[in-house]
Parts: C-alpha cells; sequence; structure tokens
C-alpha cells in the first residue's frame, strides 16, 4: 500500500544535533518552487549529499519545468550523509523529501539524476532507505514510477534493473510529459504493466523491461539488448533534444541554500552543446548540436539571478564556454554592468585556442581566481590522435595573456593511458607543466612571483559508450601507476604541483561506463558490504567491489582491460544520442592515423549524423572565430 503523504520533520528533528552538517536536512530554503494543492507530486533525487546535489543545473532545470505545470508539483531530495543515513534507519524514519519532508516513498514518481558512473551504490542506497523495492520487476501497484536520467545515461544497462524508465537526452520537456502521460494513466486506473508500456511511447523514453539482453550475433560478452518479441517499442530510443533552446529557461535556479555548497555561486547556461570532437569525450556526441544564448539574454539574465539570489559570483557554464561566439562581448558587458560591485564572473576550463590577451583582459573582471586549462595530453603527436586541435604554442599564448592579465594560478588538466601514448607522452606532460611555471617567472613581476600556483591534474582515460574510443581498453592497473611515478619523477621544478587520479576507482568506472545487466548483482553486492559514496574517495573501498565480482562471477580487472572487436555489437546502441556508428568507426580509425577532423561550427558538415537524426542543428548567435 502507497505510503500516505506527510510531513514528517518532527521525526529527523531529534536526530539533527547527532550528525555532522545538520543544515543539510533543514526545508524551507528560499526560493522553492513546490506547492502543496497539487493532485500529482514529483521528487527529484540527486544521488549525493545537499552541498553537492543543490548546484547541479540539470536538478534546477527540470525541479522549474515540472512546477511550472499545472498540477503538478515537485520536491526535491539528496542522499543523507552516513551518519545521518544510519540514524535514520536506527529511528525507523524512511528517505525524506526536503520541501516537506515527506515519504519519497509517498510520491506518484521518483526521478533520480546520474551525475556519473560512480553513483550507482548511492541509488541502492536511497531506494533501500526510501523503502522502494530495490529491482523495479518487485514494485506493485503501490509504489512509485521510479524514472532516472542526466549525462551518463547513455549506456543505461548496468543500473537500468533498479529504474522502471530511464529519459535519454535533454529533459526539461520529456519529464513534463512523462509525468502528464502517468497522471492520465494514474487517474484511469491503468496498471503499472500499462503504465510502463505507454510510458514507452513518449519519445526519449527508455523502458528496461519491454527489451531483453541477447547474445546470438557477434557481440562483447555483455551481449546486445533488443525489444522483447511482441513488445512493439522502438529498437533505438533517440534522445531528447530541445530545439529552440533559446526558448528554455535561462534561470532555473531558484534556491537559496542555508549552508555552503561544492559550487557557491550563480549559473546561467550559455550554451548547450560542442562540435570539438574531441575523440575520448562523451559529452561532445552526446549533447550536440550546438546552441547557443544570445549575448542580451545571458547578460540580462545574470543581473537578474544576481539580484533574485545576492550571490556575488556567477559561473557561465556550459561544456565550452569560450567557445560562444559572443563571448567577449559578454564578458565585457558583464564587466562593465557589475563593475564596483566585488562581482567575480567565471568561465569553467578555457579553450586553449580560443584564449588570448583580449579574453585574459575580459574574463578578469575584479576579481581574478585561478585560471584552468586543458590541453589533455602532452605531445601534439598524441593530441592529434585525441583530436584536440589544440599546439603547444596555443598554451603559452594562453598562459601569457593570463599571466599578463594579473592571474597568478593556472590548473592543466591531462589524461594517462590515451590510445597511442608512450612514455615520451608522458614526459612531455612534465615538460610542458614546468614551460608554464617558466612563462610565469618571466612575466609576473618579480615582487609578486611569490602567489604564482601552476598545478597539473591527471586522470586515466576510461573508454566511454558513444565515442569513437568506445572500442579501447583502459590501460592496466599497474601500469597506470607505472606512469603516474614516471610522471613524478620528470617534473623538474617542485613548484608545479601534480595531482593524479586512483587507479582503483578508475578500474571501477571503466567497467560501469561499458558494461551490461550482469552488473546489476555486482552493484547491490558493493552495497551490501558497505560501499555508498563511492566518489568520495575516503568511502572507496576497492576490495568490496572484487569481493562483489568474484561472487557474480565477474573478474573486474579483465573487463575493464579488454578491447572491443569493431563488427561487435555494443551493450548501449539501443539508446543512442543520434550519432552514427559509421562516424565513430570512420573517426577510430583516423585517430590511428594521427588525423584530426575540424570542428562543424567552425567548418563544414563533419558527416557525424546528429542534426539529420533527431531534427535539429547548431543555432549560432554569431559568426565563431
Amino acid at each position: 500500500m502507497r505510503v500516505p503523504y506527510e510531513n514528517r520533520f518532527t521525526e529527523i528533528e531529534p536526530l539533527l544535533a547527532h550528525v555532522e552538517k545538520p543544515s543539510r536536512y533543514l526545508d524551507h530554503e528560499w526560493g522553492t518552487l513546490s506547492h502543496e494543492d497539487a493532485a500529482y507530486r514529483a521528487c527529484l533525487i540527486y544521488p549525493d549529499t545537499y552541498e553537492v546535489g543543490l548546484p547541479n543545473q540539470g536538478i534546477a532545470i527540470l525541479y522549474a519545468a515540472l512546477n511550472r505545470t499545472p498540477g503538478i508539483s515537485c520536491e526535491r531530495g539528496y542522499l543523507p550523509w552516513i551518519d545521518m543515513a544510519d540514524a535514520m534507519r536506527a529511528a525507523g524514519v524512511p528517505l525524506l523529501s526536503l520541501e516537506g519532508a515527506a515519504p519519497v516513498a509517498s510520491f506518484d514518481i521518483v526521478g533520480f539524476h546520474i551525475p556519473h558512473e560512480m553513483a550507482v551504490t548511492n541509488f541502492v542506497e536511497a531506494l533501500d532507505l526510501a523503502g522502494i523495492p530495490l529491482f523495479a520487476e518487485d514494485r506493485g501497484e503501490d509504489d512509485p514510477i521510479v524514472i532516472a536520467g542526466g549525462p551518463s545515461v547513455y549506456n543505461p544497462e548496468p543500473y537500468c534493473a533498479f529504474f522502471d524508465a530511464l529519459l535519454i537526452g535533454e529533459g526539461e520537456e520529456s519529464i513534463v510529459e512523462v509525468c502528464e502521460r502517468h497522471r492520465a494513466l494514474r487517474d484511469a486506473g491503468a496498471s503499472r504493466a500499462e503504465t510502463l508500456r505507454a510510458l514507452a511511447d513518449v519519445p526519449g523514453t527508455y523502458v528496461p523491461s519491454l527489451y531483453e539482453v541477447r547474445y546470438d550475433e557477434p557481440c562483447t560478452r555483455w551481449g546486445y539488448t533488443v525489444p522483447r518479441e511482441g513488445a512493439d517499442v522502438p529498437p533505438v530510443v533517440y534522445k531528447r533534444v530541445a530545439r529552440d533552446f533559446g526558448a528554455t529557461d535561462p534561470l532555473a535556479q531558484s534556491i537559496v541554500p542555508y549552508t555552503e555548497l561544492v559550487h557557491d555561486r550563480l549559473s546561467v547556461e550559455v550554451l548547450r552543446g560542442c562540435a570539438r570532437g574531441c575523440r575520448f569525450c562523451q559529452a561532445g556526441i552526446t549533447y550536440r548540436p550546438v546552441r547557443e544564448r544570445s549575448a542580451d539574454q545571458i547578460v540580462s539574465s545574470v543581473v537578474q539571478g544576481l539580484a533574485r539570489t545576492g550571490y556575488d559570483e556567477v559561473s557561465l557554464t556550459s561544456l565550452s564556454t569560450t567557445d560562444h561566439s559572443c563571448v567577449k562581448e559578454v564578458l565585457t558587458r558583464l564587466n562593465r554592468r557589475l563593475e564596483g560591485t566585488g562581482t567575480k564572473v567565471s568561465v569553467p576550463s578555457q579553450r586553449l585556442d580560443s584564449f588570448g590577451v583580449e579574453m585574459a583582459l575580459a574574463v578578469a573582471g575584479e576579481k581574478k581566481g585561478g585560471l584552468t586549462f586543458a590541453p589533455e595530453a602532452g605531445s601534439q603527436r598524441l593530441r592529434d590522435i585525441i583530436n584536440k586541435n589544440v599546439t603547444e604554442e596555443d598554451l603559452e599564448r594562453a598562459v601569457r595573456a593570463a599571466f599578463e592579465a594579473g592571474w597568478r594560478r593556472c590548473k592543466l588538466y591531462f589524461m594517462m593511458g590515451l590510445p597511442g601514448e608512450t612514455d615520451e607522452d608522458i614526459v612531455a606532460i612534465a615538460n610542458l607543466a614546468d614551460r608554464v611555471l617558466d612563462i610565469a617567472r618571466e612575466v609576473v613581476p618579480k615582487g609578486q612571483r611569490g602567489g604564482i600556483g601552476v598545478s597539473i591534474s591527471v586522470a586515466v582515460f576510461i573508454p566511454k559508450a558513444w565515442t569513437p574510443f568506445q572500442w579501447c581498453a583502459q590501460l592496466d592497473d599497474e601500469e597506470v601507476r607505472r606512469r603516474q611515478q614516471l610522471l613524478l619523477h620528470s617534473v623538474r621544478n617542485k613548484a608545479v604541483r601534480v595531482h593524479y587520479h586512483d587507479a582503483a576507482t578508475s578500474l571501477i568506472e571503466a567497467v560501469l561506463s561499458r558494461g551490461g545487466r550482469a552488473l546489476a548483482p555486482v552493484i547491490v553486492g558493493a552495497w551490501r558490504r558497505g560501499q555508498r559514496f563511492d566518489a568520495w574517495t575516503e568511502q572507496f573501498d576497492i576490495a568490496r567491489w572484487e569481493e562483489a565480482a568474484r561472487e557474480a562471477g565477474i573478474d573486474l580487472h579483465e573487463a575493464a582491460h579488454e578491447a572491443f572487436d569493431l563488427a561487435a555489437r555494443l551493450p548501449w546502441e539501443h539508446t543512442s544520442p543520434g550519432v552514427s556508428r559509421g562516424f565513430l568507426e570512420r573517426e577510430w580509425r583516423r585517430s590511428l592515423a594521427g588525423v584530426t577532423t575540424e570542428d562543424c561550427t567552425r567548418g563544414s558538415c563533419t558527416g557525424c549524423g546528429v542534426c539529420p537524426t533527431l531534427g535539429a542543428e547548431n543555432q549560432l548567435v554569431g559568426e565563431r572565430a
């Protein structure tokens, strides 16, 4: 029987004095949008703590869209930290929504955000804490419909057993359609099975129970997924896309929190999509096509948003903000409008080939924090393999412009284990970092050199679905550690700080990024052994994952380090961002030859297939240089 909707804050209130950061669990923040009189209720859950989840722009967009819809109220939920979750279990208190402190199990529909693969045990933790059966097949007529969506939904198979439906692609339109369809079916008395079958008719909605895994054709160890016989559902579920991006709400963020967040600032999405074509980058494929907001819309949204929230910092967010055709105009106008207010305008991860002297001056504004650039690889040969399309001269020009404009801290992102990488490429990373420090010391006045900071962060390459490198193996763990040590010993200057990712967490992410439905027992097994908050370094324990995998008969290392045959059917090809397999194969072959592919927003169509498949196209408000 469905748990009744009621406010149960009085049950968690006595627990707050005994847990870390009790402000995570306080309701009634300023700017909430839910309303008590709605007949249909949705709860969106970010599978991490409040301070990590609240800044998420995807949740904010869906929350605003649902609460604008007549008859629907949407609340939010976050995963309690370990101390609070344990206290709630001991006290018999289920997972509650934030705004109304209502049991999550009492909502009509519960939606999970999938930010990355390492959130999988948190899905299980949240469902268990809510009292909702972990597996979709075990849920009854009175259980809520449990859906999911987000940036890491493009290989849904490892975790699809936990969800009744997954929304592929951009969700601001599809989640409203799904909720309205569900509301009509609920009111008509439809059964759970009838409801799920009807939801599969909403474009972009994948209902895993209507599909099955087969092994009767050339495929990987994980098989391939097709509609069940007689299911009458599409063989490929294509992503939804907001074709008129300029008509979407640029100020979805409305809530002002009680506590400090990991990204404690206003965020305005200035463009969506990237056509640079980096061959390792899943987002560069799955967010296509490119769509820009106008300069007028961006500037007015920033000014309104700052006034509405009281923040003193705004981030102009996108995959590549400095690619916006009017970014210099936007930054110049914002600096002029915000002059004297102490407001900082930040631009995440600047493109090296778009960042010159004018850009450095425009970004600087009144407050100068740190700048982040992502060369990704140390040598030009390897940058050509991955289609990065930037040169060492681009890096030198960019950092020189930044330090001359007054910046003093610079962070460089690289990857290790990329296809075709050699020891010379690792040493080249160290040489680039040393060169950046030399430029800083050359440009910065002698009396200010004590403030110079140069750091490099090196992640382990993880092959991702729907990229030209989806067929590649991940580098063996021991080899990762050897190359990490090579990098540490190759940096000549001790003033350059080196950070690198843990090989063990990268192993699990690699398995989940290309695995199949057979991983569901591994995920649950790791959770039952105590795994949760895997993305938090201090909480991750590879031994629990290995024990769970052995119990399920899976060798994690073998799975992660396996290359896929180019002719094999892949586990994720029944859900698609619209790119053609032929394009990905062609890009893989071009990478082997070290041949680059141009950005279609600066040249001609490269034939990726996204625009004609989705009925969308690139929308630029100006001309990109």
